[in-house]
């Protein structure tokens, strides 16, 4: 067992308040690392806000990244002394899992959501403070995760970088090249260019896409994604938005991400698609409501789909990213505020107000590498 330091949410009405607990050791599948910085995502501020249906309390967080220290009996992939980020847990042994679709785990929600082992046990001992959120629960200086939620950072990637990257990016990102699967001299469009919607358009750009749409109603976020790649931003209140897409992409969209998490959203990117285009909707909109023509959708052949985490393994998918990053193609670091980890409530604050696209909070001291990497953006 170890002491560990965790900013522990205990109700919604409260900011997050850091508490002194001690980690238990590894069950044989599990393995403790020493977190060096985690990122906030809107699904914390989401659980924060009792979205989720996490118990409580419980120590939020799922975008970790740090060093391992110990490992369980059945833990070969990595060692102590590794450098790891952590993403979302899967129980690798449904139908979902073993056909190479992890994102689509049918225990998914417990063992992200739920805030506690399959068995509804809780790592911290003799606590009543929950953990396990997305198998990490990460806002700790110490996080216990499982074999299969971790994915080694090679020496050249920061891991303040990586631990950017363990949901909302790589949900934009493998969007595009997954879910969307975006060819070379297609159209897209992306509504809402927060860090889910800006890694779409960093996607898109290596996609080789021709056109790249990028649509919010903040105008610094569309700036920025003009800098990342898109050639045509607009608000999301311009009264002409659909006839606006259909014009600079000659016509109509071939593919559309929808991060938003609005449905007010769709109707542009519905009425803008081109034939046979698709939809891809990856922002949590929870419980809404939305009305759309049918018949048109039938007669221009389009799709509407949705789509966890971008249908990314991330196993497979974290070394394609890691090379983009390394060949300056996804400057992932132009979307990061860093922030201490006595500032987390401040960094969530600064996140739902939309003031920072991607918070990182920097936990603990873990190395950098010495590699400079270059953006050609």
């Amino acid at each position: 067992m170890r002491h560990v330091t965790a900013a522990v949410c205990r109700d919604e009405k409260s900011p997050l308040l850091f508490e002194r607990l001690t980690l238990e050791d590894p069950r044989p599948d599990e393995l403790i690392i020493e977190v060096a910085y985690c990122g906030i995502c809107h699904t914390d501020i989401s659980a924060v806000q009792g979205k989720m249906g996490s118990l409580k309390p419980v120590v939020l967080g799922h975008e970790g990244a740090g060093v391992v220290v110990q490992v369980g009996a059945d833990v070969k992939s990595v060692r102590p002394g590794d450098r790891v980020m952590m993403t979302n847990m899967t129980c690798g042994e449904c139908p979902q899992c073993l056909g190479g679709a992890p994102a689509y785990c049918r225990h998914a929600r417990p063992l992200n959501m739920n805030a506690e082992r399959l068995d509804h046990s809780t790592a911290f001992h003799a606590s009543e403070v929950h953990s396990h959120f997305f198998g990490q629960s990460s806002f700790a200086t110490y996080s216990l995760a499982n074999k299969r939620n971790v994915v080694k950072v090679p020496d050249d990637i920061p891991l303040s970088s990586a631990a950017a990257l363990g949901c909302g990016v790589m949900t934009g990102t493998s969007a595009v090249f997954n879910a969307a699967d975006v060819r070379p001299g297609g159209a897209v469009l992306v509504t809402g260019t927060g860090a889910v919607g800006l890694s779409a358009v960093m996607a898109a750009r290596i996609c080789g896409a021709s056109c790249i749409i990028g649509v919010d109603i903040v105008p610094s976020r569309l700036d920025l994604a003009r800098q990342l790649g898109a050639t045509h931003t607009y608000l999301a209140t311009d009264p002409d938005l659909p006839a606006k897409i259909r014009e600079a992409s000659g016509g109509g969209i071939n593919y559309a991400i929808e991060a938003s998490g609005n449905v007010k959203a769709l109707a542009p990117a519905l009425d803008s698609l081109a034939q046979q285009g698709s939809v891809v909707i990856v922002g949590a909109a929870g419980l809404v409501d939305g009305t759309f023509r049918w018949r048109d959708l039938q007669l221009r052949g389009a799709t509407i789909r949705g789509s966890v985490i971008g249908d990314a393994n991330p196993p497979i998918f974290m070394p394609r990213l890691f090379q983009y990053y390394r060949e300056g193609r996804f400057p992932v670091e132009r979307l990061i505020k860093l922030y201490d980890f006595e500032a987390i409530n401040e960094a969530m604050h600064d996140a739902e107000a939309g003031g920072t696209i991607k918070p990182v909070l920097r936990i603990g001291e873990a190395d950098q590498p010495n590699t400079a990497v270059g953006s050609s953006i």
